[in-house]
C-alpha cells in the first residue's frame, strides 16, 4: 500500500513539473514594449496574444514590472490552449476620452481557460468623468471600461487593482465559471458611472475577498444572471451592492440564485438593494439571499426599489413590471445614517412574494430618529420583530 502510495506521490509531481516546463513564456518586451508613460505597447500585448493563443498547450503572456501606456486592445479567442496575463507591471489608458474607440479599454472575447494575475490598470478618469451626461442624455457616448469580459469561460482574474476606470470598472456578459478574486477597486465617491463590477447574462460567477470603493454600484448584477455568490467583499465609498436595475429594456432575462454573504459595507449610499424600472417591460428576479452583513454609516440599509427611476426617465406612477420573488435578509447588523432601516417598495402590480427578515439589528442615532421600517406591496415574514421593523 505504501509502494503504491509513492508511486502514486512521485507521477503527481512528475506531471505538476511536466506542465510547468510545458508552459511556453511570451514576454511583451520580445515583441517590442518599452517601459514608458508614453509609448503605446498595444502593438506588442497583441503581438504576443497572437502568438500564445496560436500555440497549443499552456502559454504565459508576461507584463514585467514597469509602467506601460496602453491603448484598447481586443484579446480574441478561441485559443489553442490555457491563456495566463501576469502582470507585473501597472498598465496606463490614455487620459483623454476622446483616444478610446471602443467600449473596453481592455477586452477579452470567447476565450476559455483564462487566468489574469497581478498588477494595476489605471484608467486614468478624472478628464472623463467631468464629461460624462449618462444622467442626463439617453444618447450619451459610452465611456470604455478598464476591463471588458465577453462570453469568456472558465477564468480566474486574481490580485488584480483596477484605479480610476472611465466607466465601469469590470464587466462580464455571457460568462461562464468565472470566479474574482482579492481584486481592489479604487476610485473616489464622486466618479460618475464607475460600478466596480458588472455582471450580466452569466452564470456561476464568484466575487471573493475583494476590496470596491468606487462613484457607483460596488457591485451590479444585471438580467440573466444566475448562480452568482459574493463573499468577504468590503464595499465603500460606492452605492452598495444592488441586483438591476431590471426591467428597462425588452426580452431581459430572469436573475435567479444570488448569494451575498460576509460583506462589509462602509459609508455607502445604499446598503444592499434590489431596483426595478417602473412602467416599463417585464423579468424576474428570484431566489436571492443576503446573509451576514455587516453595515458602518449606511443610507438605505436593506432596499427592494420598485419604483426605481433616475433622472426622471419614465413614468414614475406606473407599476413595475418585475417580479420578484423569495429573497432572504439574515443577520444584518451596523450603523445606518438614514431613519428608515428597511424600506421593501414593492410593485402594485406584482407584489413581491417570499420575502423574510430574520434578525435585522441596524441601529440609527442620528436626529430623524426612532429608526422605522416601510414596506409596500409586500407581506415580508419576519423572523424577530424589532422596533426596527415597525411599519412592515
Amino acid at each position: 500500500m505504501k509502494f503504491r502510495l509513492c508511486i502514486l506521490t512521485i507521477f503527481v509531481l512528475l506531471s505538476f513539473l511536466f506542465n510547468i516546463r510545458a508552459e511556453k513564456v511570451f514576454d511583451v518586451k520580445s515583441f517590442g514594449a518599452t517601459p514608458s508613460q508614453k509609448n503605446d505597447i498595444s502593438k506588442a500585448l497583441l503581438a504576443a496574444w497572437k502568438a500564445a493563443c496560436s500555440t497549443p498547450g499552456a502559454s504565459r503572456i508576461l507584463i514585467p514590472e514597469a509602467k506601460y501606456a496602453l491603448r484598447d486592445v481586443l484579446l480574441e479567442g478561441p485559443c489553442k490552449g490555457s491563456m495566463v496575463l501576469q502582470i507585473k507591471g501597472t498598465l496606463m489608458a490614455p487620459a483623454d476620452p476622446s483616444e478610446h474607440h471602443s467600449q473596453g479599454w481592455i477586452t477579452f472575447q470567447h476565450v476559455d481557460h483564462l487566468t489574469i494575475s497581478g498588477g494595476n490598470l489605471d484608467g486614468r478618469g478624472k478628464i472623463a468623468w467631468g464629461k460624462n451626461t449618462c444622467r442626463t442624455n439617453v444618447n450619451c457616448k459610452n465611456l470604455p471600461m478598464n476591463l471588458r469580459f465577453d462570453f469568456v469561460t472558465n477564468t480566474i482574474v486574481e490580485n488584480l487593482t483596477s484605479r480610476d476606470s472611465k466607466n465601469f470598472h469590470m464587466n462580464l456578459i455571457g460568462c461562464q465559471n468565472f470566479t474574482l478574486q482579492r481584486i481592489k477597486i479604487i476610485a473616489p465617491g464622486d466618479s460618475a458611472n464607475t460600478d466596480g463590477i458588472h455582471i450580466g447574462r452569466s452564470n456561476e460567477v464568484n466575487i471573493i475577498d475583494s476590496k470596491i470603493g468606487t462613484g457607483d454600484d460596488c457591485i451590479s448584477i444585471g438580467d440573466g444572471s444566475r448562480n452568482i455568490k459574493i463573499t468577504g467583499v468590503r464595499c465603500g465609498p460606492g452605492h452598495g451592492i444592488s441586483i438591476g436595475s431590471l426591467g428597462k429594456y425588452k426580452n431581459e432575462e430572469p436573475v435567479s440564485g444570488v448569494y451575498v454573504k460576509k460583506c462589509d459595507l462602509i459609508n455607502t449610499s445604499n446598503g444592499i438593494r434590489i431596483k426595478s424600472w417602473p412602467g416599463l417591460y417585464s423579468g424576474a428576479a428570484t431566489d436571492m439571499h443576503f446573509e451576514d452583513i455587516s453595515m458602518n454609516n449606511v443610507s438605505n440599509a436593506i432596499l427592494i426599489d420598485q419604483m426605481y427611476c433616475p433622472w426622471n426617465h419614465c413614468n414614475s406612477k406606473a407599476s413595475s413590471n418585475v417580479k420578484i420573488s423569495k429573497v432572504t435578509f439574515s443577520n444584518i447588523k451596523g450603523t445606518s445614517s438614514t431613519p428608515t432601516i428597511v424600506k421593501l417598495l414593492c410593485s402594485k402590480g406584482l407584489p413581491c412574494e417570499g420575502v423574510e427578515l430574520n434578525n435585522i439589528n441596524v441601529v440609527y442615532k442620528g436626529p430623524d430618529g426612532p429608526a422605522k421600517s416601510e414596506c409596500t406591496n409586500v407581506k415580508p415574514k419576519i423572523g424577530i420583530r424589532t422596533d426596527v421593523l415597525r411599519g412592515c
